[in-house]
């Protein structure tokens, strides 16, 4: 990986370690970088742990970048996160005004960011958000593919 995409591969190295902290929830991880580059919020699935169908990493990463720059509005902010959002998190996306999403693996069954919907660049929502796709993709599609091969 060069350039552009490489540039977002440290911060996913820390999303990747929030999902493998996620135990025994589906390992997805998330965090949110200011416009300076500083993670500003973290976050990992935590539905089974908290009995929160909201508790997606996306969301509490974002709820913690929130609180940690004193404003809802995130504009200037990437959320980096493992897998592709559902149309929940493209929303908060959205909602929250962050202006990039980098993710790493596909999700074609739920997938928001162009694999089944594309919430993100629909002009009827608002300013479309910056899209990068695939970075660290195998290390990412990895995890969950254990994480589910351990389950069957």
């Amino acid at each position: 990986m060069t350039g552009y995409l490489a540039s977002f591969e440290p911060a996913m190295r820390q999303a990747l370690a929030e999902a493998a902290a996620a135990g025994a929830d589906v390992p997805v991880g998330a965090v949110v970088l200011a416009p300076s580059g500083d993670v500003v919020g973290r976050g990992r699935n935590q539905r089974e742990a908290d009995g929160d169908p909201t508790a997606h990493a996306e969301l509490i990463a974002i709820r913690a970048a929130g609180r940690a720059i004193g404003s809802w509005r995130l504009t200037g902010c990437t959320l980096v996160v493992t897998l592709e959002p559902c149309t929940m998190c493209a929303g908060a996306l959205l909602a929250g005004r962050l202006s990039r999403l980098v993710y790493g693996a596909h999700d074609p069954r739920a997938g928001a960011a162009g694999s089944v919907w594309d919430v993100l660049h629909d002009a009827r929502l608002g300013e479309p958000v910056e899209v990068v796709s695939g970075v660290l993709a195998d290390e990412c599609a990895d995890l969950l593919r254990k994480f589910f091969e351990e389950r069957r």
